[in-house]
């Protein structure tokens, strides 16, 4: 029975599922705030091309991997598993969040959905499907960064390509062109262009950069300052010193 202890945080997301598709359920916001939690592990101040958006493989031939261990000393990637598996399963409820008339439904939702395991591309075509119509710039910023990390776990060129052509598209809201940049990063091992430098650099002002941690990627990924400077500074400038977190230092 102790083997399954691991999947307790995941037995609860088809539960947290049911919540947030219900419109009446007064805790349906912060069930699905919640929801993706478990499907993603050691990603707080992760704001690296190589870390950001990746989803990690699943337990190795020792049972181990690249998560660590729950407290109970079970892989913790064993969890993340199931929790995909949960979101994956309940993704044709959780896709018409995506229309909600609440933006932070539907920065959550994706946020959620960007974990599912997407083969047959159907949560990204819902993505792109809703990016079209969405009206909200921060919220077509989530959509991007979602687009971009359900890419990197199932490559899809011409995503990628979209990706790109949004950060230098200079119609695009600031937010959206920094989405792009950032998940363009991600998706591609090619040097940032020195246009990219300069784009982004006008644009991630530190009062943007704070508001744009209304998008769980980026509040998930600041240590100290906003995720997006945080980002920047490593994908951009990965030569500057970390900053210290000593007062004293």
């Amino acid at each position: 029975m102790r083997r399954r202890q691991p999947g307790r945080r995941r037995l609860a997301v088809p539960f947290l599922i049911r919540i947030a598709a219900d419109p009446h359920h007064r805790h349906r916001a912060d069930a699905l705030g919640g929801l993706a939690a478990p499907a993603r592990a050691r990603h707080f101040g992760v704001a690296s091309r190589d870390e950001l958006l990746l989803h990690r493989s699943g337990p190795q031939h020792d049972g181990y991997d690249d998560y660590g261990v729950e407290v109970t000393g079970y892989p913790a990637g064993w969890t993340v598993a199931a929790a995909r598996a949960a979101i994956t399963n309940g993704a044709p409820v959780l896709l018409p969040l995506l229309a909600a008339s609440d933006p932070a439904i539907r920065i959550d939702a994706s946020y959620a959905l960007a974990t599912a395991t997407d083969p047959g591309h159907t949560v990204r075509s819902a993505f792109a499907t809703r990016c079209a119509k969405e009206q909200d710039p921060m919220v077509r910023a989530a959509l991007v960064l979602a687009t971009a990390e359900i890419t990197r776990a199932h490559p899809h060129q011409p995503a990628t390509g979209w990706i790109r052509e949004l950060w230098q598209d200079r119609a695009q809201a600031p937010e959206v062109r920094l989405a792009a940049a950032i998940g363009w990063l991600c998706l591609t091992d090619e040097p940032a262009p020195g246009a990219m430098h300069t784009t982004v650099e006008a644009l991630a002002t530190e009062e943007r950069a704070r508001a744009m941690d209304a998008l769980p990627w980026m509040a998930a990924a600041g240590r100290g300052e906003p995720g997006l400077l945080d980002c920047v500074r490593r994908m951009l400038h990965p030569e500057e010193p970390e900053p210290s977190d000593d007062p004293w230092a």
